[in-house]
């Protein structure tokens, strides 16, 4: 006669309850080492060009064929490189067209970007290479100080033969004086570091794009008053990812004065150009 299990505990479950902790153990240190899982599958580029043109029109998002071909390519090399190179924490085809390539490109709806532009700490090329094949005829720069990125972003360069796109393999500093009329910026960096990285080589009448969240508040509010000398805000678009729960804000400055150069710098500027 079989005991009765009066504590109702069960080896197998708990077993089983144990193995779904060390997954997510496993999951939370592979993250803490910067070790994402590589995607459960990456799609041809023909496929992938198919199933963007569903993305894109389910999510009321209008981009020409020869765009979403580029796209397509670009979503590949991506992927292909995403395993050892830990450059995305997005793995599927619906998340990238959604979460990087609609929201690099949906803001030239709301603001006319001016050239030459450049991206400051562009990654894998966020939003500077969605935006290059955009505009293929227009002058745009990569700035990138991690030396992985950058081979990526020439690899990405070569294969989808992007021409008059150079790469900058270095952070932005206010040592940097390589003229342009715009600069872009997805990243994470506060506003008026921003500001005051690209003040050198902004032109007077430029403009700096800053790709930001919903809570970007704060940023704006403690732009400090010496930065205020030389830039004023323009813009201050909220906005949402089409047919999602995506809140974005496009801050937009506008450079009114040009401020003294600074001394020289030691480190040299790596400019790839193409």
């Amino acid at each position: 006669m079989a005991h009765k299990n009066k504590d109702n505990y069960s080896p197998y479950k708990a077993r089983k309850a144990n193995a779904g902790h060390d997954l997510k153990d496993k999951k939370v240190i592979d993250q803490q080492k910067g070790i994402h899982k590589k995607p459960d599958q990456i799609y041809s580029a023909s496929e992938a060009n198919d199933r963007l043109f569903d993305i894109f029109k389910n999510h009321h998002f209008t981009c020409s064929h020869e765009e979403r071909q580029k796209l397509a390519e670009f979503y590949v090399l991506l992927m292909q490189n995403q395993e050892h190179r830990n450059f995305t924490r997005l793995l599927k085809l619906k998340d990238i067209a959604i979460k990087h390539f609609i929201d690099c490109l949906i803001i030239t709806e709301f603001a006319e970007l001016k050239f030459p532009l450049l991206d400051v700490g562009t990654g894998p090329g966020f939003p500077g290479i969605p935006l290059k094949i955009r505009f293929p005829k227009e002058k745009i720069i990569l700035g990138e100080g991690v030396q992985k990125r950058v081979e990526f972003l020439k690899h990405v360069r070569e294969n989808l033969n992007l021409k008059n796109l150079d790469i900058i393999g270095r952070n932005i500093n206010p040592h940097f004086v390589y003229p342009v009329q715009g600069v872009i910026t997805r990243a994470v960096e506060d506003i008026s570091n921003t500001l005051r990285n690209v003040i050198s080589c902004l032109q007077e009448g430029g403009y700096v794009y800053f790709m930001k969240g919903p809570g970007v508040n704060p940023e704006i509010e403690q732009v400090p008053k010496d930065l205020k000398e030389y830039y004023q805000l323009v813009l201050d678009k909220a906005y949402d990812l089409p047919k999602t729960e995506n809140h974005r804000r496009l801050v937009v400055y506008q450079k009114i004065k040009n401020a003294p150069l600074p001394e020289d710098d030691d480190n040299d500027i790596l400019l790839e150009e193409n």
